[in-house]
């Protein structure tokens, strides 16, 4: 064997390179022991909620230390040792799951400086309406429906305008050119976002967060293993911290009147609108006589309250706008317009910014809502209320102070004690708010609003300049609010708004379920695998497990290397990964028989069964490296994952059986003369195999075109379960304490929901899962409550009604981390654009895969009929395993939706059939090269007749590892497995008794003959 001492070399490095990779786990170990005896001892408890809070807040109090050293090399914080590990996803240890959106439709916006061009305007909402179904970008969208609604006007007109813009968009420039800088500003500006909102993660206090981009989609995917707080998550990861101040504008009669006047052409609006008698609409007058003086927080102080009076109402009730709005009485400040409660607030912004109605305001004058609701002191039962302010808008259209001048943010008391967020600025900004402050103080101790996110969060009144710099927010935070909000402040405002469209929150439960079946799963799988190498392939079977344990390690220590986050379809990876590890092994042992069986000596034998090999194993792992590439760059969150285990092992596996392998065999040889390749038991199977497999192909071709058939009419007639991934919707997995059926869970929720959710009992009692698509579509609030809020309590209604547990509590059932009661171990939420993006994401990813493979195969194979016959088989696999899928979900007792595993799991038998094929392929190539003298029948059948132990050894270890995942991998993983189980079955069928008889009846009797003896002749087992 040639380069003996570079392979050497190779090994050498890796094991030292992985081996100092697990090393760091000593370290971390050491912190995590501290930060558990720190837990046990503050709580007296080492489990339990109490226990895993103080745990986790033990852990980030250190996460930016350092606790590690290598002398004269580097030190680590514990953050910097976790980095250096093997995460474990959210479905392992638990924690929270989104995948953002990034808003062009705001930047866009925003590049355009807000115009209001109503082509400009009709475009943006076209290629939003485009978006929930194209797979094109944003910018394309909008391309394209300005096209459609533009006529002749140019983009340049709406671009050019802003001056940052200038130097690259002029008059003339072309609509195509001005969407390729708009496709650069907004790659630059997803880039920016997504860079930021990682640092903004980092302060969240989070171990070992992974956070991704997939530039191509605007998307960002966000896991954060083991959060407590998931509402907290939200406003981290959802927050745009554009934080301004600006000055108020006091109402005056002005004001009230352009109020009164809105409130009348909204009535005569409605009054035309019914057919009414707009004439029957008379003046309501309300006189303001005011002289306000107001407290150090802005409120006005009661001897100064305005008298306000009102005359005249002849109509019977308030207009549009009083209906929802209540008129500043005169004591909630001279900014305050008036309040609304939470539902009212998006009506009232609408009226306001209405056109005409908008005409009867001030020019200067814009409108914020307050962060939360007015406190009313002991009216406890008054209903919660917002103000309105009245603020001053620049000429320039924008705030004259942001946040871009902060350059220190903080939280920590203010001097009257309370809990506030302290800011710092520039010099720039120092100025400004000098200016502002002086101002405001010179107007009559006038206020000052600060705007987080378009919301007012303090309006103080001045009551002298500012000139240091330095300003605090106030309002109401809690410790936790306020650390969090300096957090977001310093890190700075994200670039672009970001919306989740997916979620996922699984329980710590959940996850400690999954690590224990995962665990089972893998031990058992591996052992069956080793034991089944020694009694087939005796002394070559322990070469076989050395390598295969090598395999292993390689792989955790890559994996760690990498970043790569281990989820649950990543250790079904691993598994599946053992069980095609073992197909390398075989192909060069079996090759190794053969030779041995031809009378050659050992070391003769191993020299040409393994040279012998070398084409068969490249050809089937480049196919499967090419299909699990295909899977990575189309698939999202575990299934990305689970795509980089299966190229991972796949390297690792061809290092560690070709070329460690072929190291340890020729030591063993050299130094014992000998090595056995196979036991008493096993030396004689598939000795002698002699049957006529191409007489028979026209029965399998009927029997096959039948299951075909089936398979087709099942898919129309029964369609698939669709999971929540392709169909969008609330997914909730809910542990019960008292038996209730399916049935009953139905009735009791299709009030709650409004309509008919989707039950499915899991494996273990009383558990299911829970699928409705009530409110999927609503992304802001909903009587001031978020539309996941409102689901999870119209979830806790339908149970408390099934169960007729009336002690259950909402907190106790939303919670996920309990263990104990009637509660919710998981839920998740894909709305319907993502939904969408998935199924076309899964569509692409056959397409593309079965193409790829097609090409490769014409390449290496010099002919199309080879390619054919695979493609053939491949299709033929694919429809059978989804008409299986088709015919029996619904009536097996496990879970079969067609979701993201599902898609995995056919891309892999995709992956392995043609793994299977190939190599019948390379012999079948090698035979018609090296036997011309025999007709093509005699050839064919010969060499599918020296692969049948490869094909059925390979197949019943990769069928054992996989019955095993099936068995003990827990329930989300039982259809990802069951899908594998059917594939591999129908593979190893197609690759004998469709593909081998493609080629056959695609190669006439001439070719064979006038095979060039100069072709590359490549030869597998």
């Amino acid at each position: 064997m040639q380069g003996k001492g570079l392979i050497k070399f190779f090994l050498v490095v890796m094991i030292l390179v992985t081996v100092a990779q697990y090393l760091f786990v000593i370290p971390t170990n050491a912190v995590e022991n501290d930060a558990d005896e720190y837990a046990q001892n503050l709580t007296g408890d080492d489990s339990g909620e109490a226990y895993r809070i103080a745990r986790a807040s033990y852990l980030d109090s250190i996460s930016d230390q350092e606790v590690f050293r290598l002398p004269l090399i580097k030190s680590y914080t514990y953050q910097d040792l976790k980095a250096q590990q093997l995460a474990l996803g959210l479905d392992l240890k638990g924690g929270m799951s989104v995948v953002l959106q990034v808003d062009l439709r705001e930047f866009l916006r925003s590049l355009a400086r807000n115009t209001k061009d109503p082509t400009f305007e009709e475009a943006l909402n076209a290629a939003s309406q485009a978006q929930q179904n194209a797979d094109e970008d944003f910018i394309e969208l909008f391309g394209d429906a300005w096209i459609e609604t533009a006529g002749d006007k140019k983009l340049a007109t709406i671009f050019g305008r802003n001056d940052a813009l200038r130097d690259q968009i002029g008059i003339n420039t072309s609509d195509a050119e001005v969407l390729r800088i708009l496709r650069e500003k907004a790659d630059e500006t997803v880039n920016l976002t997504f860079v930021m909102l990682r640092k903004r993660i980092d302060e969240l206090g989070v171990v070992q967060p992974n956070v991704s981009l997939d530039a191509e989609r605007d998307l960002i995917l966000v896991e954060l293993p083991g959060v407590e707080n998931p509402e907290r998550a939200r406003s981290f990861l959802q927050a745009a911290a554009n934080l301004e101040f600006y000055d108020v504008v006091n109402i005056d009669q002005a004001s009230v009147n352009a109020l009164i006047q809105a409130d009348e052409l909204l009535a005569r609006r409605e009054a035309l609108a019914e057919g009414q008698d707009s004439a029957e609409f008379s003046t309501t007058e309300i006189v303001l006589d005011t002289v306000y003086a107001t407290d150090a927080d802005g409120n006005l102080l009661a001897d100064s309250i305005a008298s306000i009076e009102e005359r005249e109402v002849p109509r019977q009730t308030a207009g549009p706008l009083f209906s929802l709005l209540t008129p500043n009485q005169g004591n909630l400040g001279p900014a305050v317009v008036g309040v609304a409660t939470a539902g009212n607030r998006d009506a009232i912004t609408n009226y306001l910014n209405d056109p005409e109605i908008a005409r009867l305001f001030p020019r200067n004058a814009i409108y914020r809502w307050g962060d939360r609701p007015l406190d009313f002191g002991e009216q406890a039962d008054a209903a919660e209320l917002y103000a309105l302010y009245q603020l001053n808008l620049p000429r320039g259209g924008e705030a004259p102070l942001t946040g871009e001048y902060v350059t220190r943010a903080s939280s920590g008391p203010d001097p009257n004690g309370q809990v506030a967020v302290n800011l710092s600025m520039n010099s720039e900004g120092s100025r400004i708010w000098a200016r502002m402050t002086t101002e405001a103080a010179n107007a009559g101790n006038r206020q000052v609003a600060i705007v987080l996110d378009s919301q007012v969060v303090s309006a103080p009144r001045v009551n002298g300049a500012i000139t240091g710099g330095s300003t605090s927010i106030t309002g109401d935070f809690t410790v936790q609010e306020a650390t969090d909000l300096a957090n977001i402040l310093q890190v700075g405002r994200l670039p672009a708004r970001t919306e989740i469209i997916q979620e996922s929150i699984v329980g710590p439960s959940l996850g400690e379920a999954n690590i224990n079946s995962s665990i089972t799963a893998l031990l058992i799988g591996f052992g069956l695998v080793l034991a089944f190498m020694l009694f087939y392939y005796g002394g070559a079977g322990i070469v076989a497990i050395v390598s295969l344990l090598l395999n292993l390690v390689f792989i955790f220590g890559a994996l760690a290397s990498l970043g790569t986050v281990l989820t649950l379809p990543g250790i079904a990876g691993i598994l599946l990964t053992i069980g095609m590890a073992v197909d390398a092994n075989v192909i060069i042992y079996e090759r190794i028989r053969e030779e041995l069986r031809t009378g050659k000596t050992v070391p003769q034998a191993v020299r040409d069964g393994f040279g012998n090999s070398y084409s068969a194993i490249i050809d089937a792992n480049v196919t499967t490296i090419l299909v699990a590439a295909v899977l990575a760059w189309f698939g999202l969150g575990p299934i990305k994952g689970f795509a980089v285990v299966l190229i991972v092992g796949v390297i690792a596996s061809v290092f560690t059986a070709v070329l460690v392998g072929r190291l340890m065999v020729d030591y063993w040889v050299e130094k014992k003369g000998t090595m056995s390749f196979w036991t008493g038991a096993s030396q004689n199977l598939f000795a002698d195999v002699n049957i006529d497999w191409l007489s028979k192909r026209k029965v399998a071709y009927t029997v096959s075109g039948i299951m075909v058939a089936l398979s087709i009419v099942a898919i129309l007639v029964r369609g698939f379960d669709l999971g929540v991934d392709f169909r969008g919707g609330y997914s909730y997995t809910v542990v019960l304490d008292e038996a209730v059926t399916a049935q009953e869970l139905r009735s009791s929720l299709e009030g709650p929901f409004q309509g008919t959710p989707t039950i499915k009992s899991v494996d273990s009692d009383n558990t299911y899962n829970i699928v409705t698509n009530y409110l999927v579509n609503e992304t802001g609030l909903i009587d001031d409550q978020e539309p996941q809020d409102i689901v999870l309590a119209a979830l806790h209604e339908g149970i408390v009604d099934a169960t007729g547990n009336t002690n259950l509590t909402l907190e106790e059932f939303g919670n996920i981390e309990s263990t104990t009661g009637s509660h919710i171990t998981s839920v998740s939420k894909v709305g319907p654009t993502i939904a969408d993006d998935i199924k076309r994401s899964a569509l692409w990813a056959g397409v593309i895969a079965l193409l790829g493979i097609f090409l490769y195969l014409l390449l290496r194979f010099n002919g199309k009929r080879f390619s054919t016959g695979a493609v053939v088989a491949l299709f033929h696999d694919t429809i059978i395993t989804l008409g299986v899928f088709a015919a029996c979900w619904g009536w097996i007792g496990f879970n079969m939706e067609v979701d993201q595993a599902f898609i995995a799991a056919i891309l892999t038998v995709i992956g392995y059939s043609i793994n299977d094929t190939v190599v019948v392929f390379d012999r079948i190539r090698e035979y018609l090269n090296n036997h011309v003298s025999q007709d093509k029948k005699t050839m064919i059948n010969a060499a599918v007749n020296s692969t049948i132990s490869r094909t059925v050894m390979t197949s019943f270890t990769t069928i054992l590892v996989v019955f095993v995942l099936f068995l003990f991998g827990g329930a989300s993983i039982k259809g990802f497995a069951f899908a594998l189980l059917v594939g591999i079955v129908v593979g190893t069928y197609s690759s004998i008794f469709i593909a081998t008889p493609i080629v056959y009846d695609l190669t006439d009797e001439q070719e064979v003959k006038n095979v060039k003896t100069s072709e590359e002749a490549p030869v597998t087992t």
